[in-house]
């Protein structure tokens, strides 16, 4: 089932209580004719294995390269090396375990034998300063109580903006287009800006009931003190190619303090404990949650989870529109307008548009908003890929890089290609089995008793609606180096 049925009647659905801590996909034995193998790879000389690793995989190689080439030299889809950050200043382990095929790395989803307390980043947690001295819900274990508090207030917030998601999007998007067509008058216009104002707009509006155009600072700048809180925090793990050894050196080697943002940061939780009442009074009373654990678990929802994924995924649509050579933009607005019947934009339309859902699974295969996704071994089991069994012990970090594991070639064919209608079909939708992008199965339900993303139907169904108001509104719309330099109306 695509984004069509199952994804609009969980959106719509009211929040229930979640069911007990259980695995949310069942990994198999493994069977017996697979040989079992030892875990190839090693960590290499204290300080200089990890050190070096580090360089290899920010500098000298590049992430996917990086992982790409052990998997050569190991003859294996499952090894051992080490993960940014490290030496000088982290206090984190960097010694994982990659797993980076479909079937080991979706052992990463079994909450039976895989523990995810602290380990968004891997062994690296940025300080809880960053998010009121406190341990938001992507930090938290789904065995801590506190954890289904948390996954059903966001789950909730989300459903409730179901109401006024739509409006919402068009409303602003229309604001959108209108500037970036009376600037293109003067030349290309960069989409980064407007796409991040416009995202910022629509969730604070959705998401936290919170319209920025109440308060001229969030108006203005509320996306760019999103950006820098945001920043601070991941820097010191982003694969950043240009400007080395600089990036080496100034920002890879040390965690940042929280005191470069803390004036962005305090702005932004003034901001929803002013204009969020509903939501801060729902978290508080509905779900028993403290006033300042509501604000900040909204905050981070919002900035972290929604924000900044929703950045990182709608620059990647867009460029992967501007490359297309096959003319997948006629196609698309071929479907929206024949699907749209000449009515106005609805979810009804969406979930008959086969080929743009299609190309939002696709671009999300390729490029995931999130690559890295790492979970710690809760107790001894065995692991298994394709060809292999492996024993993995009890506190090793498993880490999987998801751009590679969603080539892998015994899931997707001709996987490095960009398949504009791979998802369609019925062999197409039985691919949603295998993308991960949410930590989980595109066909998984999140819940409180996993970690599978609170908004893995909004993302896809959102992006689907942007690309539906786009062929609306115009014909064609050419971009390049991250810029609209013209766009042709619909006729």
């Amino acid at each position: 089932m695509s984004i069509s049925t199952m994804a609009i009647n969980r959106i719509t659905a009211s929040s229930s209580a979640s069911p007990p801590l259980k695995p949310s996909i069942a990994s198999p034995p493994p069977p017996t004719s697979l040989p079992v193998r030892t875990i190839p790879g090693s960590y290499g000389l204290p300080v200089l294995g990890p050190l070096v690793d580090r360089l290899n995989y920010s500098w000298f190689q590049g992430a996917e390269p990086f992982f790409k080439k052990r998997i050569e030299k190991h003859q294996s889809t499952v090894f051992r090396t080490n993960v940014p950050p490290s030496f000088p200043f982290f206090l984190a382990n960097p010694n994982v375990v990659a797993v980076l095929d479909c079937k080991s790395f979706a052992h990463m989803f079994d909450m039976e034998i895989i523990e995810k307390k602290n380990i968004l980043v891997g062994d690296f947690m940025p300080s809880t300063k960053f998010t009121g001295d406190r341990r938001v819900c992507a930090y938290l274990d789904p065995s801590e109580p506190q954890h289904t508090q948390l996954k059903n207030f966001t789950m909730d917030m989300l459903k409730r903006s179901s109401t006024v998601w739509l409006p919402t999007l068009t409303s602003l998007l229309d604001d959108m287009w209108d500037t970036v067509e009376s600037n293109l008058t003067s030349g290309p216009v960069g989409y980064i800006v407007p796409i991040q104002k416009f995202l910022f707009a629509f969730l604070s509006r959705c998401i936290a009931g919170a319209d920025p155009q109440n308060s001229p600072d969030m108006a203005e700048n509320g996306w760019l003190r999103m950006d820098r809180w945001l920043a601070v925090q991941i820097l010191p793990t982003a694969p950043i190619n240009a400007f080395q050894p600089l990036v080496e050196i100034f920002l890879h080697s040390f965690p940042y303090p929280y005191f470069l943002v803390s004036r962005d940061y305090n702005k932004l939780y003034e901001f929803i404990e002013k204009e969020s009442k509903e939501v801060i009074e729902r978290g508080q009373t509905e779900f028993n949650l403290s006033k300042e654990d509501t604000i900040h678990n909204l905050l981070f929802t919002l900035g972290f989870n929604a924000f900044g994924g929703f950045s990182i995924f709608f620059l990647s649509l867009l460029s992967t529109l501007g490359s297309d050579k096959t003319g997948i933009q006629e196609k698309l607005r071929k479907e929206v307008r024949e699907k749209m019947g000449g009515k106005g934009l609805s979810f009804g339309a969406i979930k008959e548009m086969e080929l743009v859902q299609s190309f939002v699974y696709e671009t999300l295969r390729l490029s995931p908003p999130v690559p890295l996704q790492y979970g710690r071994a809760r107790k001894d089991f065995k692991l298994s890929s394709h060809d292999s069994v492996f024993e993995v012990k009890k506190g090793e970090l498993i880490c999987g890089y998801q751009p590679l594991v969603m080539k892998d070639p015994n899931v997707f064919n001709d996987p490095e290609t960009f398949v504009a209608d791979r998802f369609t079909k019925e062999k197409g939708k039985e691919l949603l089995n295998y993308l991960y992008w949410s930590n989980g199965p595109q066909t998984g339900e999140s819940s409180a008793s996993n970690k599978q993303c609170a908004g893995k139907d909004f993302v896809p169904l959102t992006a689907c609606l942007f690309l539906a108001h786009l062929f609306l509104r115009y014909d064609s719309v050419t971009i390049a180096d991250n810029s609209f330099s013209a766009v042709e109306k619909a006729k």
